[in-house]
């Protein structure tokens, strides 16, 4: 069963979709997060949702400000404005009343979003599960540089594009305050870190230096899985369904 609605977020349309397992009213939900460019239907995202809906899960797949079905525009969006609707998200899979326990997934920027989140919420979290982490993300804003686009950091254009994207300089500046070891150090729970190895998009050494940071953590590696996995989708999805089956065990 799948019920699509929308989350408020401070005024802004969050696009969500809550899928339940076959025979499943209540139990443990997992909340899943696309990444930057992306939507709720992209192939690893459902095939995500898929394997964790398999081991008895129900998922709440959630797109933030600016992607998918969600309001605002793309150029507009911030990693500022990413908290606030995963802390909205978050608040909102608390209130159901068929929720036992709470995890939290997500790809690429939506991986570092869920190390941000887990920090902030980490009482909330049973366990995070960050994907293909995009992490380096403010460290690379600092350095003068996003998606291969090179600026100058300390003199911030309006506008940084690509030939298939725009942002607003403001990305930039918020992303140059961020510094997610601060919210590594602060999660105590369980944590699945899941990657490729030839992923081009985000380096696999950020997960290999997740796992170094964090108290209680596992690195489940895609061998020959590029950023979304492609062609791989069934070892991703085995890692997930094997995280979830153990978790609840």
């Amino acid at each position: 069963m799948m019920k699509e609605f929308f989350i408020d977020s401070d005024g802004i349309s969050l696009h969500a979709k809550l899928d339940f397992p076959a025979g499943v009213e209540s139990g443990p939900l997992c909340i899943l997060i696309p990444g930057f460019t992306g939507h709720m239907e992209e192939d690893h995202i459902v095939a995500a949702r898929d394997a964790i809906n398999d081991a008895r899960v129900i998922v709440l797949r959630a797109e933030m400000y600016g992607h998918g079905g969600s309001g605002g525009k793309f150029r507009d969006h911030t990693l500022y404005k990413w908290v606030t609707n995963a802390l909205s998200v978050v608040k909102y899979a608390k209130g159901l009343p068929f929720v036992t326990d709470l995890y939290l997934c997500g790809h690429s920027q939506g991986g570092l979003l869920t190390m941000l989140v887990g920090g902030m919420c980490s009482d909330d979290l049973r366990a995070i599960i960050p994907m293909s982490p995009a992490w380096m993300i403010p460290d690379y804003c600092r350095e003068g540089r996003i998606h291969e686009i090179l600026f100058d950091p300390k003199h911030i254009p309006e506008k940084i594009q690509s030939d298939e994207w725009e942002l607003s300089g403001d990305y930039i500046r918020v992303a140059q305050t961020l510094h997610p070891e601060d919210e590594i150090a602060r999660y105590e729970g369980p944590v699945y870190l899941i990657h490729g190895d030839i992923d081009q998009a985000v380096p696999y050494a950020c997960s290999e230096k997740a796992l170094k940071l964090y108290k209680n953590a596992r690195l489940i590696t895609i061998h020959g899985g590029d950023h979304c996995f492609v062609g791989h989708l069934d070892e991703m999805s085995d890692a997930l369904r094997d995280f979830f089956r153990t978790s609840l065990s």
